[in-house]
Formats: C-alpha cells, sequence, structure tokens
C-alpha cells in the first residue's frame, strides 16, 4: 500500500469507541449548459456536476446530470433545499415505522460519533421537519475549527438518483483528490470523494464528502470542510478534521438507524425516457466524434442524454468541445435568434459567439455555435481554449474554429428522423 494510500485510510485520532464499534458492527462494504444554484446534502454533487458544465449559454432547458437547487449544504434556511428532497414524503412511500426525532436528538447523534473536542455553532432539523433531519457544528480538535455536516434521507436504492449521487464525477468537469466507490458486506453502496469547495481551486477550501445508499432506500451524507464554514471562511487548517476512514465509519454508523426508521421510504422512482425526439448519449458522442476535423485527436469524452462533450489535442494543447441536442425549442427562438441571426437556405438560424470563459480557467475562451432548425431541433456546440472550463488555458485559441463549430451545428447527422 502508497503512502498515499495509508493516508486515505490512516485512523488520525480515533472518532472514539462508539463510532469504532460502530463501524465494526455496521461493515457495510455529478450536462446542461444551464448553470445550478448551490445544492446542499446529497444533491450537492449532482448541482456540482451541472454547474461545472455551465458555459456562456444559460438559457438551455434541459438540465441532465442534475437539477439545480438552493441553499446551503450546512442545512439551517426554511429547509427547502436539496436535502429535503429525499427526505420528504413521496407518492406510494411507505410510512417510518419508527418515532420521531426532535433536532436536538438528531444533533447529539452526530455529536457522539465525533471525536471528543470541542463542538460549537450547532444547528439542524428533526425527522418530522419538512427539510428532513440534518445535523451541523464546528469541530476543534485544537488543529482549527472545521464545519462538519449530516444529512439522512430516503431514496429509490435502485433509482437514477443513487446512482448518480454514487458516481465519481467526472474530472473534466469537478476536479478532486480523490473518490472511491465500494460495495459493503451488507449490500449498502458507499462513495467517498476528497474535493473542493470552488472547483476553479480560487480559494484553497477543501470539501470532503461521504455518501451512503443501505439497501432499503436510506441515505447517509456527510460533508466537512478545513474552514468553519462551507464558503466565505478563512481556511484554518490543511485539511477537513475527519479522515476518509473515519468518514466512513461516521456514514456507516448504526446510530443513524433510529433517523431512518422515522422516515418515509422513497416511492420507486419512474423509469426515465428520453423526450420526444431526443438522442441518447452515445449517439451524440459518436456523432461529434464523426464530425471533428482531422487534427482533433479525441483524448476524452463521455455523453448522456441530450449531451455530450470531448477533449481534444490537435497537437497545439487540450480543448474541450461539448453539445447540447435538444428538440422542441421553439419557445427560444426569439429570445436568441431574433434581430442579428443568421439564416441559412433551409431555414436554420444561426448564432455564433466569443466570450470570456465563466468558470476561473485563467485566460480560458468560448467560442459557441448556437442553431435553432425548423423543426425546432436546437443544437449548441461551445469549444474552449483549455481541456476544462476550470483551469487555465492551454493555447491562444479553441482547437475547432467558429467556421468548424457551425459545421457541427448544422450537420444533418443532428436531424429528426
Amino acid at each position: 500500500m502508497s503512502g498515499t494510500q495509508r493516508d486515505l485510510d490512516g485512523f488520525e485520532g480515533g472518532l472514539g469507541d462508539a463510532l469504532r464499534r460502530a463501524g465494526e458492527e455496521f461493515t457495510a462494504e455529478g450536462r446542461s449548459l444551464v448553470d445550478g444554484g448551490v445544492a446542499r446534502g446529497r444533491r450537492r454533487l449532482r448541482r456540482r456536476r451541472a454547474a461545472a458544465m455551465t458555459g456562456g449559454v444559460v438559457a438551455l432547458a434541459v438540465v441532465g446530470l442534475g437539477a439545480p437547487y438552493a441553499t446551503g449544504a450546512l442545512g439551517g434556511g426554511d429547509g427547502q433545499g436539496g436535502a429535503g428532497v429525499a427526505a420528504r414524503p413521496k407518492a406510494g412511500a411507505s410510512p417510518g415505522k419508527g418515532p420521531q426525532l426532535s433536532a436536538q436528538q438528531v444533533i447529539a447523534t452526530l455529536e457522539g460519533l465525533l471525536p471528543k473536542r470541542k463542538v460549537s455553532e450547532q444547528g439542524g432539523r428533526g425527522t418530522a421537519d419538512r427539510g428532513g433531519p440534518s445535523a451541523h457544528l464546528v469541530l476543534d480538535d485544537g488543529r482549527g475549527k472545521a464545519a462538519v455536516g449530516v444529512s439522512v434521507g430516503a431514496v429509490d436504492p435502485h433509482g437514477m438518483e443513487a446512482k448518480q449521487q454514487l458516481a465519481c464525477p467526472d474530472r473534466t468537469y469537478v476536479p478532486y483528490d480523490s473518490c472511491r466507490n465500494e460495495t459493503l458486506a451488507d449490500g449498502s453502496r458507499l462513495m467517498v470523494l476528497r474535493g473542493y469547495e470552488y472547483p476553479d481551486k480560487r480559494v484553497d477550501t477543501k470539501w470532503w464528502h461521504a455518501y451512503l445508499v443501505t439497501p432499503d432506500g436510506y441515505t447517509v451524507d456527510a460533508n466537512e470542510w478545513n474552514a468553519p464554514a462551507e464558503k466565505d471562511a478563512t481556511v484554518t487548517r490543511p485539511e477537513p478534521p475527519l479522515t476518509v476512514r473515519q468518514l466512513k465509519a461516521l456514514v456507516t454508523s448504526r446510530a443513524w438507524r433510529p433517523v431512518m426508521n422515522a422516515l418515509e421510504k422513497a416511492a420507486p422512482e419512474p423509469v426515465p425516457q428520453l423526450p420526444a425526439r431526443g438522442q441518447d448519449g452515445r449517439t451524440i458522442l459518436r456523432n461529434l466524434k464523426a464530425l471533428l476535423p482531422a487534427s482533433a485527436k479525441v483524448v476524452s469524452g463521455r455523453g448522456d442524454d441530450g449531451y455530450a462533450y470531448v477533449v481534444v489535442d490537435d497537437g497545439k494543447g487540450a480543448s474541450l468541445v461539448q453539445i447540447n441536442v435538444q428538440p422542441g425549442m421553439s419557445d427560444l427562438g426569439d429570445e436568441l435568434f431574433g434581430a442579428g441571426a443568421e439564416v441559412l437556405p433551409d431555414g436554420t438560424k444561426v448564432v455564433t459567439r466569443r466570450e470570456p470563459g465563466e468558470k476561473g480557467g485563467e485566460g480560458v475562451v468560448m467560442w459557441t455555435a448556437d442553431t435553432l432548425r425548423p423543426d425546432d431541433l436546437r443544437v449548441v456546440v461551445s469549444a474552449f481554449n483549455s481541456g476544462a472550463q476550470n483551469t487555465k488555458a492551454t493555447r491562444e485559441t479553441p482547437a475547432l474554429t467558429m467556421r468548424q463549430l457551425k459545421a457541427v451545428a448544422t450537420s444533418g447527422k443532428w436531424a429528426v428522423k
């Protein structure tokens, strides 16, 4: 085992006897260019994936890897944030079989599972709260104050939300130091990620995150930072206080079972369907690759429903190219394709833009060809002079010229069949 791996797994300082016992007893072996809000809890990573992919085009209507949610990750507010979405009752859900717990009881559960150090600024919600149960506090172990928060909810364990939350994000859009997935002995699934609060790392606030889905459809989501607040707080220590192993022990503790039992189970998610005339990600990715100039060698890529991206390198540096293919977009015709839009002989409207990047990468620019066809199919292609929007420019201009971007966007490969 490498030194780095040992550092990840090291049980530094311990979580106390209760957490160690819990860990032994419960050895249970994020596409659209739309900018999402700040998510909390279990929606947080989906927001990061969606927001990280955002370019200058902010009017696209389809959100792919995750929907936008507002409010912060540590709870509080009006309880309308993402953490409550999975925790609130859903149509067809089974009622909770356990007694309701107060906010103070949930907070006490978190405190009991942490090292015996000074805690302050405790807050949270009980199991009857519409926002779902959660607890957050500031932990001071003598090495610097740090925010720690946990939320508990319910999700369809076989649904898309659970699958997306448990998947490690694409490094092209969400930078992180490490991410692991594992299936535990009892069938629970776990993802632990060591990442950053800001994708462009403009502030060295680290965000470490553990997300557990149990076989019976409950979730435990733990988050910690190396600062006393997730945002707008001075970094107080090199890393968050709990190690990866400690985070795992925290979310797998059986101490959360009474909280889970008080919640209604989530109803099964409906099987997702493509929009009418929609294209699946595999097809979009294949077509995008086929339309690239021969000089643009594909380094990596991915497709999702209605969306795909590739990172190409023509020998002059990495360049990200992304595309959205969206049917039924006539309502955006006047807003985005009014006066000044080029109209092709077949009636397709074309607008091009050259803009600065919006994700903090130094010197990054984004070139976009945005098209709307007579059958209301919108195809938007953007290219960057970097392999990712949140890293500094690797070249002066994108690997594709504006003419080439227009050729991709207007290709007959996107025609509705």
